[in-house]
């Protein structure tokens, strides 16, 4: 099975190769999801890069931690969609395999660490709309059907 492929991969462009783990949080009711907005007003599912020496499981403890102030318990792996992007703030095309994760219950532990960003519920339609990267809506979407009856 191939994974599910967002972007355009160009040929002849030198990606770097950014591999992000990330999780749908949703409420307890499962109505809605957390976002994160980053400073350039982008929103994204929780997450990000996994760091030399870490595994999934440790780097998205680090992530929602850092963003979030979550602890978390983590549930099904949805697996891995991959997305190629031009990050203009950074002048990089980036290869970002996102490998996505389901929360299963959390606890606010303490303020994020990271005070820039922006966090905010959104419904289930209205997040998928929000989220800039294709992976994220993959994951989203693959979570849903967990739950549809």
């Amino acid at each position: 099975m191939t994974n599910p492929t967002f972007g355009k991969k160009i040929d002849g462009v030198d990606y770097k190769a950014r591999y992000g783990v990330y999780a749908v949080i949703p409420n307890l009711d499962k109505t809605q999801i957390i976002l994160v907005q980053a400073p350039n007003g982008a929103w994204f599912l929780p997450g990000g890069e996994i760091e030399a020496g870490e595994n999934h499981m440790t780097a998205l403890e680090r992530e929602l931690i850092e963003e979030l102030g979550f602890t978390a318990e983590i549930g099904k792996y949805f697996g891995q969609a991959d997305e190629y992007f031009y990050s203009s703030h950074r002048d990089t095309h980036y290869y970002n395999p996102a490998y996505i994760y389901e929360v299963t219950g959390f606890k606010q532990v303490d303020k994020p660490l990271e005070d820039f960003n922006n966090l905010a519920w959104f419904d289930i339609s209205e997040a998928i709309e929000k989220l800039k990267r294709g992976s994220h809506k993959w994951g989203i979407t693959e979570w849903q059907k967990l739950y549809k009856n």
